[in-house]
């Protein structure tokens, strides 16, 4: 039987790589001044948040966890109006969140409850991992409402719901999104 401990590190793998995919989607739906468009000086464009969400992820995982060196530059993810494009963006991306993936399905389980302090908070790595995946949703969210926004497209990530008042269960041993 597998334990919990071990059902959340694989859900919390699975949640990052589901939600870098469709931010891939959104991606590849925009040219490179829509990725960077900020719809006021206050707030951020999908270039920031790619950049944001890497940089948390880095802190938290590689670092907090993976006890890799801290570099991130958080004030920068914001600060920037550009200076990379949508393929440096998702490559960056893309490989802090496969290397955070492997450091999580490396972890021992046992381990979730060692205190680290990644930020200058003071978490169990069970806390540090919810954090992320939380907060990777949280602004996966705001990407996929801004692409939606920019192309006046729906993404398609739920068509299979589209019409049914029941859909089918899915086959045993696999879960729902």
């Amino acid at each position: 039987m597998t334990s919990s401990e071990q059902l959340f590190l694989e859900f919390s793998v699975k949640k990052l790589r589901q939600l870098l995919s469709r931010i891939h989607v959104c991606l590849d739906k925009l040219d490179e001044s829509r990725i960077w468009l900020r719809a006021a000086d206050n707030s951020n464009s999908i270039g920031n948040l790619c950049l944001h969400l890497s940089g948390n992820v880095r802190q938290w995982i590689l670092h907090g966890i993976g006890g890799e060196l801290d570099i991130r530059a958080r004030d920068a993810e914001f600060a920037a109006l550009g200076g990379m494009s949508k393929d440096q963006l998702w490559l960056k991306l893309s490989e802090t969140v496969q290397q955070a993936c492997s450091v999580l399905e490396q972890l021992p389980p046992e381990q979730l409850s060692t205190t680290v302090r990644p930020q200058n908070y003071d978490v169990t790595i069970l806390e540090g991992i919810y954090h992320v995946v939380e907060h990777f949703a949280q602004h996966a969210g705001q990407i996929l409402y801004a692409t939606k926004a920019l192309t006046g497209t729906d993404l398609g990530f739920y068509r299979h719901l589209t019409g049914a008042a029941h859909p089918p269960p899915p086959p045993a041993g696999q879960e729902t999104p």
